[in-house]
Formats: structure tokens, sequence, C-alpha cells
């Protein structure tokens, strides 16, 4: 009785934007980073008129609590006006274990299992079938994020997140089928 009070599963929609430009500004905030240069607002806004046509709707949107990610994600909100980005915290930048190990060579191992922790929490909760109906969701975040979710979605070793490369202002869509 109680299965068949649990709504059905559905297909769930990700859009993953990495955030526009930024120039590093050792004057920022160092939790919040830089914000987004004029170059990256302009591709930004290109990404934001471009997602409207990719879906008939996005039920949430998302955004790291990272300055750029801020920046790009109000620069979005344009294209869908009265809509607000919830922030998830754990949707801001950190860096993966990887398989090229100059990337990793000063970072502390216990950073690194934290982003591993970090990235994996976003996963369990998101990549996953919709509950009731079908789901499209907007995230904007960075590149470190997306390319270890991508490999994570993909069922591939995800220490080889580097290995892919994520523009400014890119758009990754990926879909979560419904079970059965």
């Amino acid at each position: 009785s109680m299965a068949a009070d649990a709504p059905a599963s559905a297909a769930r929609t990700i859009f993953l934007v990495r955030h526009g430009n930024y120039v590093a500004d050792p004057t920022a905030d160092e939790k919040l980073g830089p914000g987004l240069s004029p170059l990256g607002v302009a591709q930004a806004r290109l990404a934001g008129g471009r997602l409207p046509g990719m879906t008939a709707r996005f039920d949430v949107l998302y955004s790291s609590p990272m300055q750029r990610a801020m920046d790009t994600s109000a620069s979005i909100s344009e294209s869908f006006p009265g809509r607000a980005f919830t922030i998830i915290d754990d949707l801001a930048e950190c860096t993966p274990t990887t398989r090229r190990t100059e990337i990793i060579a000063d970072e502390k191992p216990e950073d690194l299992a934290s982003c591993k922790a970090q990235l994996d929490r976003v996963f369990a909760k998101y990549f996953k079938p919709a509950s009731g109906a079908e789901k499209n969701e907007l995230f904007v975040c960075h590149g470190n994020v997306i390319r270890y979710l991508v490999t994570r979605a993909l069922g591939v070793d995800t220490s080889a997140w580097l290995e892919m490369s994520v523009g400014h202002a890119s758009i990754t869509k990926i879909r979560v089928e419904a079970d059965g």
C-alpha cells in the first residue's frame, strides 16, 4: 500500500552552466573570489539568452555561493523575470583528486577529501530521477564541479575529471532517466 502511494519516478534534466570569465583579484574576499569581467558578463548574458530555448521551463534555479557564479546567475536571471536562484554551498569551487599530480601537488589531502565529499553530496542529492513529474533544473557553478559531476554521471573514474574542458558560460545537459 505504501509503495502505491509513493509518487512515480520521472526523468530529471540537469543543466550545468559554468560561470563566465573572471580575472583573478588578490583583493577579493577569499571565500567568495572575484566577480565577472566584462567579457564574463557578456558570456553569461548569452548563456541566459540560450537557456529559455532549451526547455519549456526550469523548475528550480541553483547557484554556487561564489561571486563569479552569483554574477553569472544575476545575468542569466534577466531571461527569467521574477525567478530567483537558490544558493547551494556545496556547489562552491573546490579541487577533487585528479590523476594529474602536478595540479594537486600543493593541495592538502584533507582538502581533496573534503571536496570529494562535497561533490558526492551534490551528486547523491540531485543526480537521481525526479519524484512525480519530470523536472528541469539549472545549476550555475564551476568547471571543476561540472567536470567531476559529469565523470560521476558517466560512471567513469572521477580522477579523470581534468581530462575534459568546460568553457566559460558553457551549458552541459545531463538527463537522468526514471527508474524502471
